[in-house]
Parts: structure tokens; C-alpha cells; sequence
């Protein structure tokens, strides 16, 4: 298990992650340390806990809104498989009216074609 070192308000705390994760887990405390930033700017020295608190509902805030838009994506992308796949059955339905067309006119063409040609005397 890798260790790693995160800096939030000022203050470092140690913390444990999976190998090759470091990055990653450095990347969103430098996230939630700049909601931090901006709360202390934005009231002052309101204590650290408070702070934290106050950090974390604006996190989760703003995971609740992706959540939503990701909600209507996936209710957009399931419409758009809806008639995706409509589009398709209505196709191949095109497709077998057609073929089934174009062998009947093929067969008449063949029996006209017979009706016209010339007979050969035996």
C-alpha cells in the first residue's frame, strides 16, 4: 500500500492508498483544499471542523448535480437506443418487403422473357 502526503488548509496529513493511485488521491485533496481556500476567503477563521463541513456539502452539492445530469444522459441515451433500435426493425421490415418485391418482379420479368422469345421448332 502506498503512502502519501496531502496538504489541506495548510495543514499535512499522511494518508494510504493503492499503488499508482498517488496522483490521483494528491489531484482531489488539492480539489478539496481549494473549496476549503475559497470558504475561508469567502468567511474567515470559522474554525477548521466547520470549515470541513461546510467543504464537504459544497462537494457533495456538486456530485448531486452531476449525478442528475448523469441520470438524464443515461434516460437520453436509453431514448436514443429506443429508436435506434425501432429504426433498425422498421429497416430490415423495408428490406424484406423489398427483396420479396424485387423477386416477384424478377419472376414475372422471367415469364414474360419466355412469352417472348422465340420457339424453337423440334
Amino acid at each position: 500500500m502506498a503512502q502519501v502526503t496531502v496538504t489541506i488548509d495548510g495543514k499535512a496529513y499522511r494518508m494510504a492508498c493503492d499503488e499508482g493511485q498517488e496522483e490521483h488521491l494528491i489531484g482531489l485533496a488539492e480539489r478539496f483544499d481549494r473549496y476549503v481556500s475559497h470558504l475561508k476567503d469567502s468567511f474567515g477563521e470559522i474554525g477548521d471542523q466547520r470549515l470541513t463541513v461546510m467543504a464537504g456539502i459544497m462537494v457533495m452539492d456538486e456530485l448531486s448535480e452531476v449525478q442528475k445530469r448523469l441520470m438524464g444522459m443515461e434516460s437520453e441515451i436509453a431514448t436514443l437506443r429506443k429508436t435506434r433500435d425501432e429504426a433498425l426493425s422498421k429497416a430490415d421490415r423495408s428490406d424484406a418487403a423489398l427483396t420479396g418485391a424485387l423477386g416477384g418482379l424478377a419472376q414475372r420479368m422471367e415469364a414474360i422473357a419466355e412469352k417472348l422469345a422465340p420457339k424453337t421448332p423440334n
